[in-house]
């Protein structure tokens, strides 16, 4: 499944229920697929890849902080990074999608205080998250996506 980022082409998630569920987000405008679960809220991450330069949109459990989303790259615990995070990290810029909502946006990792502040914000959101990093050596980041102006 892909849809248009501006004039950009966007590359759905490969794994099947994420691209359902991303199909299923984008065609309702955010009616089905916002809350995943009860107090589970989603939100849709277009990044644009760091070797193809295609622009790649997955699902992601997000959270508030202030005007800024909030969303934890665990690969639920891999030893690796997702793609995205890693696609983020070199092309900052990206745009999110939440409910109806559009918004350019830009991606950097919480840091110190901040990190564990939003780990707890997060993992209150999806408690999983501390099961994850117990599985895993890699810090698990904390990513938050500014609005851009």
């Amino acid at each position: 499944m892909s849809a248009n980022q501006g004039s950009q082409q966007v590359v759905d998630s490969p794994t099947g229920w994420v691209a359902d569920h991303i199909r299923e987000y984008v065609e309702s405008g955010g009616e089905k697929g916002h809350e995943w679960r009860e107090g589970v809220p989603t939100l849709l991450l277009s990044v644009k890849g760091r070797k193809s330069g295609l622009w790649r949109r997955t699902a992601l459990i997000y959270g508030r902080d202030g005007d800024n989303y909030v969303v934890v790259a665990s690969k639920g615990g891999s030893p690796t990074h997702p793609l995205w995070y890693l696609n983020l990290r070199d092309n900052p810029e990206a745009e999110i999608q939440v409910g109806a909502d559009k918004l350019r946006v830009r991606a950097r990792d919480a840091e110190g205080e901040e990190r564990a502040r939003l780990w707890q914000t997060m993992s209150a959101i999806w408690p999983d998250y501390n099961n994850y990093q117990t599985k895993t050596d890699r810090q698990i980041p904390v990513v938050v996506l500014e609005p851009a102006n």
